[in-house]
């Protein structure tokens, strides 16, 4: 009640309280434009521009960085703090005085300076706030439980996916989070750190690369391994093959635009590094610390608030990001999570029930937010400690998702992110019916990969099996058209050792009591046979 209290007290004093002010500085021009295009892997890693051309997009001069030396001249203005950076806005973010920001726009003195917005809305011409939510972590149980991630991986059907040796393996995420205290030395991250998996780590609030003792959260380690996490016989994440950027963008301590800007520096950098996924259990809506900074309901429209056009940038870009809802309930989706080029999850119960502090949509948003919904009350997560834990929150349906998603972009490499969203969207048990609750649903992703598979052009008449090597299961991939095939699998001194029959809605064949080694198998159809080699392991 007295926390309440002061809240009314300091309600109308919020303006004065605050000297010092938050606002981002849009710059006018870059340097060594053309040049730089012309040879883009001095701005970008060969991955990102393997990405971008396998995508058809575009390298433009948003990839370019922002200007060092105007940079430079701001950081020796009077009064003004640098915070952060972005490339793809060529702005940066300062702190000072409401006074000392203004006489940044002074033309002789800083003829490079653009545009000036304040994050205290009251204070531009033009409008622009910022709030944030972070996505508040629910209480976290230390109660043991066996297999206890198989119900939100199975949701799903990610595990299917790994079934088809679809793990991740070759994709690149970063989880824009918290602290992940634990992740370089406890065993359930060891299978990561063994694969090498942790490809680089950074803290934009502290401006160094320690992310791992960083304790006041423990937030970015409970979800990094629903994707990441490995406990054998116990608990596997969705993405346990990928490899990960770990980057710390939420100050912990502090409610303040400026973690807006070190998000947007953290896409800039993952989209130069190649990243494929962004997960972010973050939001920003109605609680900074400076009231005058809040966003309005109204502005949740998918263009305004500057971490959406960020990710609007970033999906322009071609990486698929992964946002959690919110856990506001009535309250509203937060931001990024309002921008159309955003996956949003909300959070459903292990029965697949919406869970009562999941954020719902508006008709505020220009599309259908939240998109779908995976398991975020009752998750289960390794805790810093290596505890195997249940936690709730729309911050952990969003990385299960994410995973999810990783190991589908795998199966399907030449897709878009946008052709991955909708094919996901469509594989939701409402698509026709979506509501601001659910979305379009709980997704099927094995669904969306046997719906590709079986409708690609190239493919109707063609049978496939994967995956090859194999080690359990094996799927075969029949024509539209087919019924039942008879399958015999012999060794390589011609002794049958297996036969079956599948077909189109029975396509797995069990490969376990199989010896590894070279094996021939026999597809018959109607009209032709299919010989194809396969290796067991």
């Amino acid at each position: 009640m007295k926390n309440y209290l002061l809240f009314l007290l300091f309600l109308g004093y919020s303006s004065t309280l605050f000297a010092q002010q938050d606002a981002w500085v849009y710059l006018t021009d870059k340097v060594n434009v053309q040049a730089s295009l012309d040879n883009p892997i001095s701005i970008l890693t060969q991955k990102a521009i393997d990405r971008k051309n396998r995508h058809g997009v575009a390298i433009d001069e948003r990839d370019v960085p922002v200007n060092e030396a105007y940079i430079s001249q701001l950081k020796s203005a009077t009064g003004i703090t640098v915070l952060a950076k972005s490339k793809w806005f060529n702005a940066v973010h300062v702190r000072g005085s409401q006074t000392d920001i203004q006489n940044l726009i002074d033309p002789i003195a800083y003829p490079f300076v653009e545009s000036i917005d304040f994050a205290d809305k009251s204070l531009n011409t033009s409008k622009l706030a910022k709030q944030k939510t972070t996505n508040k972590l629910e209480s976290v149980s230390t109660a043991f439980v066996y297999g206890n991630s198989s119900n939100q991986v199975e949701m799903i059907k990610a595990n299917n996916l790994h079934l088809a040796d679809y793990t991740g393996s070759g994709m690149t995420v970063a989880v824009m989070d918290a602290g992940f205290p634990g992740v370089s030395t406890i065993g359930g991250f060891q299978r990561l750190r063994d694969a090498n998996g942790i490809l680089d780590t950074y803290d934009f609030v502290e401006r160094d690369v320690d992310v791992y003792t960083n304790t006041s959260s423990n937030h970015g380690t409970l979800v990094l391994s629903t994707m990441a996490g490995y406990v054998e016989n116990q608990f596997v994440g969705t993405a346990p093959d990928a490899s990960y950027y770990l980057f710390i963008t939420e100050d912990g301590p502090n409610e303040n635009p400026v973690e807006e800007s070190y998000w947007v520096e953290a896409a800039e950098r993952a989209d130069s590094l190649g990243v494929d996924v962004i997960n972010t259990s973050l939001g920003y809506g109605a609680f900074y610390d400076n009231l005058n900074y809040n966003y309005s309901a109204a502005e949740y429209d998918g263009q305004t608030i500057y971490i959406t056009k960020g990710a609007t940038i970033a999906y322009e870009k071609g990486m698929l990001l992964v946002n959690s809802a919110g856990n506001e309930g009535s309250s509203g989706v937060n931001a990024p999570a309002d921008a159309p080029g955003v996956f949003t999850v909300g959070a459903v119960d292990g029965s697949g029930t919406i869970a009562d502090f999941s954020s719902v949509g508006s008709p505020v948003q220009p599309t259908q937010k939240p998109d779908v919904v995976a398991q975020g009350q009752g998750s289960a997560v390794i805790t810093e400690n290596n505890a195997l834990a249940s936690a709730s929150g729309t911050s952990f349906s969003s990385p299960i998702l994410a995973g999810g998603l990783t190991c589908l972009w795998q199966a399907l490499p030449d897709k878009t992110n946008a052709e991955i969203m909708q094919l996901v969207r469509e594989s939701a048990f409402q698509y026709n019916t979506p509501d601001y609750q659910y979305g379009y649903g709980i997704p099927d992703l094995y669904e969306t990969l046997n719906k590709v598979l079986s409708t690609h052009e190239d493919d109707v008449n063609q049978i496939k099996v994967f995956p090859n090597p194999v080690y359990n299961k094996l799927f075969v991939q029949l024509p539209l058209n087919n019924q039942v095939c008879a399958v015999s699998v012999y060794n390589v001194l011609g002794k049958l050792v297996l036969e079956t029959s599948v077909s189109s809605d029975r396509n797995q064949i069990d490969m376990s009591s199989i010896s590894k080694g070279v094996y021939i198998m026999k597809i018959t159809e109607t009209e032709r046979n299919i010989t194809l080699k396969i290796i067991k392991q």
